[in-house]
Protein backbone atom coordinates (compact mmCIF):
# COMPACT_ATOMS: atom_id res chain seq x y z
CA UNK A 1 0.00 0.00 0.00
CA UNK A 2 1.17 3.11 -0.69
CA UNK A 3 1.04 6.16 1.70
CA UNK A 4 1.20 9.94 0.43
CA UNK A 5 3.10 12.29 2.27
CA UNK A 6 1.72 16.11 2.50
CA UNK A 7 4.25 18.66 2.45
CA UNK A 8 4.51 21.00 5.73
CA UNK A 9 3.38 23.96 3.06
CA UNK A 10 0.34 21.97 1.61
CA UNK A 11 -0.65 21.16 5.16
CA UNK A 12 -0.20 24.92 6.11
CA UNK A 13 -2.47 26.19 2.80
CA UNK A 14 -5.75 23.44 3.63
CA UNK A 15 -5.39 24.86 7.52
CA UNK A 16 -5.48 28.74 6.42
CA UNK A 17 -8.35 27.83 4.01
CA UNK A 18 -10.42 26.60 6.52
CA UNK A 19 -9.76 29.00 9.20
CA UNK A 20 -10.76 31.49 6.52
CA UNK A 21 -14.02 29.77 5.70
CA UNK A 22 -15.35 29.41 9.62
CA UNK A 23 -14.64 33.28 10.60
CA UNK A 24 -16.61 33.89 6.99
CA UNK A 25 -19.16 32.09 8.68
CA UNK A 26 -19.16 33.16 12.33
CA UNK A 27 -19.03 36.72 10.93
CA UNK A 28 -22.29 36.39 8.97
CA UNK A 29 -23.88 34.53 12.09
CA UNK A 30 -22.69 37.59 13.85
CA UNK A 31 -24.21 39.95 11.54
CA UNK A 32 -27.52 38.19 11.37
CA UNK A 33 -28.03 38.07 15.00
CA UNK A 34 -27.22 41.87 15.31
CA UNK A 35 -29.64 42.33 12.42
CA UNK A 36 -32.04 40.13 14.28
CA UNK A 37 -31.88 42.46 17.57
CA UNK A 38 -31.84 45.38 15.86
CA UNK A 39 -35.02 44.73 14.50
CA UNK A 40 -36.39 43.27 17.60
CA UNK A 41 -35.68 46.54 19.66
CA UNK A 42 -36.76 48.79 17.08
CA UNK A 43 -39.85 47.63 16.27
CA UNK A 44 -42.77 49.30 18.11
CA UNK A 45 -44.30 47.60 21.48
CA UNK A 46 -47.77 47.47 20.16
CA UNK A 47 -49.71 48.17 17.04
CA UNK A 48 -51.51 51.10 18.50
CA UNK A 49 -48.54 52.73 18.63
CA UNK A 50 -47.54 52.36 15.30
CA UNK A 51 -50.81 54.08 14.18
CA UNK A 52 -52.22 50.34 12.71
CA UNK A 53 -55.39 48.94 13.52
CA UNK A 54 -55.42 46.04 16.02
CA UNK A 55 -58.05 44.63 14.09
CA UNK A 56 -59.09 43.39 10.97
CA UNK A 57 -60.70 46.36 9.10
CA UNK A 58 -63.73 46.23 6.36
CA UNK A 59 -62.76 47.15 3.09
CA UNK A 60 -64.04 50.32 1.82
CA UNK A 61 -65.25 51.83 5.27
CA UNK A 62 -65.00 55.03 6.69
CA UNK A 63 -63.53 54.86 9.83
CA UNK A 64 -65.40 56.37 12.39
CA UNK A 65 -68.09 57.39 10.34
CA UNK A 66 -71.00 59.39 11.69
CA UNK A 67 -74.26 57.05 11.48
CA UNK A 68 -77.62 58.62 10.62
CA UNK A 69 -78.77 57.88 14.44
CA UNK A 70 -76.07 60.95 15.12
CA UNK A 71 -77.74 63.20 12.92
CA UNK A 72 -80.92 65.50 14.05
CA UNK A 73 -82.68 66.41 10.83
CA UNK A 74 -85.04 69.60 10.71
CA UNK A 75 -87.82 69.04 7.44
CA UNK A 76 -89.27 72.38 5.61
CA UNK A 77 -91.11 72.24 2.70
CA UNK A 78 -90.46 75.35 0.53
CA UNK A 79 -93.03 74.02 -2.05
CA UNK A 80 -96.98 74.44 -2.64
CA UNK A 81 -97.14 70.54 -1.93
CA UNK A 82 -98.71 70.17 1.36
CA UNK A 83 -97.85 67.42 3.23
CA UNK A 84 -94.50 67.19 1.59
CA UNK A 85 -92.22 67.78 4.85
CA UNK A 86 -94.31 65.56 7.06
CA UNK A 87 -93.83 62.04 4.24
CA UNK A 88 -90.65 62.96 3.55
CA UNK A 89 -89.97 62.59 7.37
CA UNK A 90 -91.32 59.70 7.45
CA UNK A 91 -89.03 58.00 4.77
CA UNK A 92 -85.97 59.78 6.07
CA UNK A 93 -87.22 58.70 9.55
CA UNK A 94 -87.00 55.22 7.88
CA UNK A 95 -83.54 55.54 6.81
CA UNK A 96 -82.47 56.04 10.59
CA UNK A 97 -82.35 59.59 11.32
CA UNK A 98 -83.43 61.36 14.26
CA UNK A 99 -86.59 63.72 12.98
CA UNK A 100 -86.37 67.38 15.07
CA UNK A 101 -88.95 69.92 13.30
CA UNK A 102 -91.36 68.98 10.40
CA UNK A 103 -92.83 72.11 9.27
CA UNK A 104 -92.76 74.86 6.57
CA UNK A 105 -89.77 76.36 5.42
CA UNK A 106 -89.53 79.31 8.28
CA UNK A 107 -87.41 81.63 5.74
CA UNK A 108 -89.70 81.19 3.38
CA UNK A 109 -86.87 81.21 0.78
CA UNK A 110 -87.67 79.86 -2.35
CA UNK A 111 -86.14 76.79 -4.04
CA UNK A 112 -86.30 75.65 -7.42
CA UNK A 113 -83.85 72.76 -7.23
CA UNK A 114 -84.70 69.42 -5.42
CA UNK A 115 -83.39 70.48 -1.92
CA UNK A 116 -81.38 73.03 -0.01
CA UNK A 117 -79.14 71.14 2.94
CA UNK A 118 -78.48 73.71 5.68
CA UNK A 119 -76.09 73.21 8.43
CA UNK A 120 -73.70 74.93 10.67
CA UNK A 121 -69.84 74.74 11.35
CA UNK A 122 -69.78 71.44 13.48
CA UNK A 123 -72.46 69.85 11.21
CA UNK A 124 -70.86 69.47 8.19
CA UNK A 125 -70.07 65.63 8.30
CA UNK A 126 -73.89 65.27 9.28
CA UNK A 127 -74.67 67.68 6.36
CA UNK A 128 -72.49 65.72 3.89
CA UNK A 129 -75.02 62.33 4.54
CA UNK A 130 -78.14 64.32 4.88
CA UNK A 131 -77.46 66.08 1.21
CA UNK A 132 -76.78 62.07 -0.29
CA UNK A 133 -80.39 61.36 0.54
CA UNK A 134 -82.17 64.35 -2.20
CA UNK A 135 -79.76 63.98 -5.50
CA UNK A 136 -78.99 67.35 -6.59
CA UNK A 137 -79.67 68.80 -2.94
CA UNK A 138 -77.57 72.54 -2.55
CA UNK A 139 -75.24 72.30 0.58
CA UNK A 140 -75.57 76.00 2.87
CA UNK A 141 -73.81 76.70 5.62
CA UNK A 142 -75.00 79.31 8.29
CA UNK A 143 -74.27 80.43 11.60
CA UNK A 144 -76.07 78.14 14.04
CA UNK A 145 -73.69 77.01 16.83
CA UNK A 146 -75.29 73.30 16.96
CA UNK A 147 -74.48 70.38 14.44
CA UNK A 148 -78.05 70.01 13.38
CA UNK A 149 -79.16 69.91 9.77
CA UNK A 150 -81.90 71.07 7.91
CA UNK A 151 -83.29 69.55 4.75
CA UNK A 152 -85.27 72.33 2.76
CA UNK A 153 -87.49 70.57 -0.06
CA UNK A 154 -87.76 72.77 -2.99
CA UNK A 155 -89.77 72.54 -6.41
CA UNK A 156 -87.23 70.12 -8.14
CA UNK A 157 -88.17 67.31 -5.52
CA UNK A 158 -89.07 64.43 -6.82
CA UNK A 159 -87.75 61.79 -4.63
CA UNK A 160 -85.13 60.47 -2.11
CA UNK A 161 -82.43 58.47 -3.84
CA UNK A 162 -83.22 54.27 -3.72
CA UNK A 163 -81.84 53.71 -0.05
CA UNK A 164 -78.55 51.92 -0.42
CA UNK A 165 -78.90 47.94 -0.27
CA UNK A 166 -76.50 46.49 2.80
CA UNK A 167 -74.01 44.93 0.95
CA UNK A 168 -71.17 41.75 2.41
CA UNK A 169 -68.21 43.43 3.69
CA UNK A 170 -65.11 41.57 3.43
CA UNK A 171 -62.84 41.60 6.32
CA UNK A 172 -59.44 41.54 5.17
CA UNK A 173 -56.70 40.53 7.52
CA UNK A 174 -54.65 43.76 9.33
CA UNK A 175 -51.31 44.86 7.27
CA UNK A 176 -49.25 45.42 10.01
Amino acid sequence: MSHVVESAASQRHRRNRRTAIILVVLVALLAGAFYYAASYFNRPSSPAASGCPTSDFTAGAAPAAITPAQITVNIYNATNRAGLAASTAKDIKARGFVIGQVTNDPLKKKIDGPAEVRFGPNGKAAADLVAKQVEGSKPTQDTRADATVDLVIGNGFKALVVAATPTATVAVPNPC
